[in-house]
């Protein structure tokens, strides 16, 4: 009997929800899939409809996770943006190892180092670093802003009014973003080629690199309203952020991040930030535009948006 794949964070949250993707995708190809869950509810048993083995398990118990580890071939660890990422990493590392696990992909934020600009990415690095001397097989996708989040972001503010209040500096700010859906492509071709390059251990997931303005313009055309940029101070919008429920460790890494883009004064041009070929070649399609997932959201986005969760995480 084929051994399952273990997929953290299944359910799928207000983050890019690349765990859920990754386990309906896996699921699709006839792939057995435990999908490790926070509680069982409606999303859950939406998965165990589809197949999946479900399994309530808690990442910062290693009792948990030793147990949702326990006979998996490879597993997908996204951990949302909250406090406890290095608690989690090292209950998987161990549980992996334990396990003998040989392929863990592991989703963190495309700057990874030491020097990075937010303690998040900062922390990604470490957690990099805890997998590679496990001796677990990870390979890393280092993923950018998700679309899901500049949606989540635009819609707490518009029905204020028409303006997106946010930090983002001068309209012609370029942000690197990417599709969730696309992240979670890239994350099952990694789980399910038949073998990897040992060179390579990081990813690097760019979908699209775009201006606020073309942002703006996108929601524009798609919700048919006038929809306009308003700046705001860092301390205003953290402010409200927290008001709105988000949590502190989200909150501290968004505005370190907001402060480095505004900082960098991105171009398309900059290497760096340029779209990469990993979704096409490692996913199998075409990045997403953000003005289709826009037009895929625009029901949603047109709703009230709900009250955030103090757990909730916020950020790719």
């Amino acid at each position: 009997m084929t051994k399952p794949i273990l997929v953290t964070s299944a359910a799928g949250g207000l983050q890019g929800r690349t765990g859920r993707h990754v386990a309906e995708l896996l699921l699709a190809r006839g792939v057995p899939v435990r999908a490790m869950v926070r509680q069982i509810d409606e999303r859950s048993d939406r998965l165990k409809a589809l197949g999946a083995e479900i399994f309530a398990g808690d990442f910062l118990d290693v009792r948990s996770v030793l147990k949702a580890v326990k006979g998996v071939s490879s597993v997908y660890y996204a951990y949302p943006v909250q406090d406890g990422l290095g608690d989690a990493t090292a209950a998987m590392a161990y549980a992996a190892k334990e396990e003998g696990v040989s392929r863990l992909v592991n989703l963190v934020m495309f700057q990874s180092s030491t020097d990075a600009p937010t303690p998040r990415m900062r922390q990604n690095f470490l957690a990099e670093q805890v997998f590679a001397w496990a001796g677990v097989g990870a390979v890393n996708i280092r993923a950018t802003i998700f679309y899901e989040n500049i949606a989540r972001l635009v819609r707490s503010s518009l029905p204020a009014g028409r303006a997106i209040r946010l930090p983002w500096g001068k309209e012609t700010t370029i942000l690197p973003l990417i599709a969730g859906e696309d992240v979670a492509r890239i994350a099952v071709g990694l789980l399910t080629s038949a073998a990897l390059s040992a060179e390579t251990t990081a990813y690097p997931a760019i979908g699209t690199a775009i201006s606020l303005k073309e942002i703006v313009g996108s929601f524009a055309r798609v919700l048919g309203r006038d929809v306009h940029y308003e700046e705001v101070t860092d301390a205003a919008w953290s402010q409200e952020a927290l008001a709105r429920g988000w949590n502190a460790h989200a909150v501290e890494h968004l505005s370190a991040l907001w402060k480095s883009i505004r900082a960098a004064g991105l171009t398309p041009e900059i290497a760096r930030f340029a779209v990469t070929d990993t979704i096409e070649k490692i996913g199998g399609a075409k990045p997403k535009t953000f003005e289709q997932f826009v037009r895929e959201q625009q029901r949603e986005l047109a709703a009230q948006p709900a009250p955030a969760t103090t757990t909730t995480p916020a950020a790719a």
